[in-house]
């Protein structure tokens, strides 16, 4: 398979992109977490305010396939959340990079997450789990 990994993003090995302008986080899920989710029918959002923990649970995405969750890529406070989804959770399939990014961090002061994949490691990663 050839999944689109864009550049300029950081990555999680759970499938989830971020990019970080200033103190504030856009996240989204990856090409290839929309490819093995398939179609995305439903996604339960977080309150804005709320506190994201790095690797842990934010958001719910129901598929036609099975329910799965996308965890916070970093610590922070959820700013913003992508109300588009709610009427229109296809976009996930559809635009995963752009129209379909799903939540906002304002990321804590001074936080860094060393786990955060760049686009080279998480084109390995994908490798690895292709030969699987």
């Amino acid at each position: 398979m050839n999944w689109q990994i864009r550049s300029g993003l950081k990555y999680t090995r759970t499938h989830e992109w971020v990019s970080f302008d200033g103190g504030l986080a856009t996240v989204g899920i990856t090409d290839y977490a929309q490819d093995m989710l398939k179609d995305i029918v439903y996604v339960e959002l977080p309150e804005t305010g709320q506190e994201a923990k790095s690797g842990e649970r934010l958001v719910v995405l129901e598929s036609v396939k099975a329910v799965s969750d996308l965890y916070a890529p970093v610590d922070g406070e959820v700013v913003e959340i992508n109300e588009a989804l709610q009427d229109q959770p296809e976009l996930l399939n559809e635009d995963p990079y752009g129209e379909a990014w799903v939540v906002k961090i304002r990321v804590a002061p001074g936080y860094e997450n060393p786990e955060l994949l760049d686009e080279d490691e998480y084109a390995a990663l994908l490798k690895e789990e292709a030969e699987k």
